[in-house]
């Protein structure tokens, strides 16, 4: 019973973000992909200011797999590499820290497209 508990929280956390990016679609002139960065930078400064891992802890991947969590990995990496490395720290830290994330994105685009059977577009 606490598993169903702990995906209703992750439904309802990660649909209320969704619902969220839909109303900002709706009812204002945010194009989808400044509703992404805001997204991400929303990510960035929940973990800057340390709520983004109280969050993650009651919503599990209901917040860690949208865009939000990519900020908040990205806030996590520079928060650790400042604390080791200083200033330099805040220009590597975020990019260290969502590394495996680009390099899968990388892997998997590719091997989606070498198995896919895309046809150029006509006009």
């Amino acid at each position: 019973m606490e598993f169903f508990w702990y995906l209703v929280r992750v439904f309802v956390v990660g649909g209320g973000f969704c619902v969220l990016a839909q109303l900002l679609i709706d009812l204002t002139a945010l194009t989808p992909a400044r509703i992404l960065v805001l997204y991400v930078v929303l990510g960035v400064f929940l973990g800057a200011v340390g709520l983004y891992e109280p969050i993650k802890a009651f919503a599990g991947s209901g917040i860690s797999v949208t865009l939000i969590g990519f900020g908040g990995t990205i806030a996590k990496g520079v928060k650790a590499a400042v604390y080791e490395q200083g200033l330099l720290g805040a220009l590597t830290g975020g990019l260290s820290a969502a590394a495996g994330g680009f390099a899968a994105a990388l892997c998997f685009g590719y091997l989606a497209a070498l198995f896919s059977h895309g046809r150029p577009k006509r006009l």
